[in-house]
């Protein structure tokens, strides 16, 4: 595997676009988005879990299970599009409406996606005379991927997007993506919007269960905030053109490409944890030594998603009894005697502060430099088995609040 230039049109036949509309009240941001495959493309996609859903994620979820391929994918930000009742709905058909009639596509062959304020009906004449002037301008450059994963921003300070190729039957398949979110992000996804293209040749219930299983040990692995948003959604198209040979679960290259695929998931998901409203650093947890993956799942995120731990981390304060006591409400039934808890930085290297349930003699000098670093990382071991998994968040600052407290004013 290797990590290449472009994004979302860095594998072959995919083309985006990005620009400003006028949806946002600044008069530069770029808040309108475009991804067009020029073959039609296998589509999978997963959804928030929160009760209360976007108008795009019922489309979506419709189209994806209804139609075996999709072509386009239209994407604004500044307005979500949720809690809007039916009218929501039928802007949804509209902009799908118009993507095919400037693409020469059926409205079924159209994604769409949203993230901004909750509430707001999009104005649709604005709307639609972005995704005019977004089809006019579809590049396959890497301007136009960059445009794009800008375009979809909201309270985020950078893009996301990354682009690795794989060998599969002697054919070089690519994988781009992109993504955005820093706020109202919690596991089970958050306000988070990814999309990832592919020119694999890939069945596409192969493909579900691949990204199914991936975004359980990377998006759903992050918090924030604590927040599940309404609009959370992971899609991928996969539109074959790379040539290989149909892949499926019997293949000889699916482990190769599911490799693949997780590594751009993971380091999307990182990208967002590490870019969350107002943190100073990356928090990963890692916890080892579980009787099972699920326990593991369980407790990493128990203490990436504890406001008191996120604060230590702001502060530097290697207040290990914030960990153990995040560890011990997850619901694991471990014994507290059996905990080792190590922290670590790049910059820094390691140092156990628990060993056995109990404090060893470490320097607080030397913990708070490690905590310090970005990222920071906690090793967890709980010794009841050989299971891992691993948790991203950020420590939580007083810029987070003033986002906040005034995003929609």
């Amino acid at each position: 595997m290797k990590i290449v230039e472009g994004g979302v049109v860095a594998p072959i036949g995919y083309k985006a676009a990005g620009l400003r509309a006028g949806i946002k009240p600044s008069a530069t941001k770029k808040d309108m988005a475009m991804i067009w495959s020029e073959a039609p493309a296998v589509c999978a996609g997963t959804f928030t879990k929160n009760v209360v859903k976007a108008a795009p994620v019922f489309w979506d979820k419709k189209i994806i299970t209804e139609e075996e391929t999709v072509q386009a994918i239209v994407i604004n930000s500044g307005i979500a599009n949720a809690c809007t009742g039916q009218e929501g709905i039928e802007n949804c058909r509209k902009e799908a409406l118009t993507v095919g009639r400037c693409l020469g596509i059926a409205p079924e062959k159209v994604l769409v996606a949203s993230t901004g304020v909750i509430g707001a009906q999009l104005v649709m004449d604005v709307i639609q005379k972005g995704i005019e002037d977004l089809s006019q301008i579809l590049s396959d450059g890497p301007e136009a991927a960059d445009d794009a994963a800008n375009a979809i921003l909201t309270t985020d300070t950078h893009k996301k997007e990354i682009a690795v190729t794989v060998e599969l039957d002697g054919k070089t398949v690519t994988i781009g993506g992109m993504c955005k979110g820093a706020g109202m992000i919690h596991p089970n996804m958050g306000t988070m919007l990814a999309f990832v293209t592919s020119d694999v040749s890939v069945e596409k219930t192969t493909l579900q269960e691949m990204l199914l299983e991936g975004v359980e040990d990377s998006f759903n692995m992050v918090s924030v905030d604590g927040d599940t948003s309404t609009n959370d959604s992971c899609l991928v198209l996969c539109n074959g053109m790379a040539g290989n040979r149909l892949l499926t679960k019997d293949s000889k290259g699916y482990e190769n490409f599911k490799k693949a695929l997780f590594y751009v998931l993971e380091y999307l998901a990182k990208q967002i944890a590490g870019d969350g409203e107002g943190c100073t650093r990356l928090f990963e947890v890692i916890c080892r030594g579980a009787a099972c993956k699920e326990d593991a799942r369980i407790i990493s995120k128990s203490v990436v998603c504890s406001s008191l731990t996120k604060a230590a981390v702001f502060g530097k304060d290697a207040n290990w009894g914030r960990i153990l006591c995040a560890m011990g409400y997850s619901g694991v039934v471990f014994d507290p005697e059996k905990v080792d808890i190590t922290l670590c930085s790049e910059e820094e290297g390691s140092l156990t502060i628990v060993k056995d349930g109990i404090a060893t003699d470490y320097s607080e000098e030397k913990a708070t430099r490690i905590l310090s670093g970005n990222p920071v990382q906690a090793i967890l071991d709980i010794h009841a088995g050989d299971q891992t998994a691993t948790a991203w968040g950020c420590d939580l600052t007083y810029e987070y609040v003033s986002i906040n407290a005034d995003y929609r004013s």
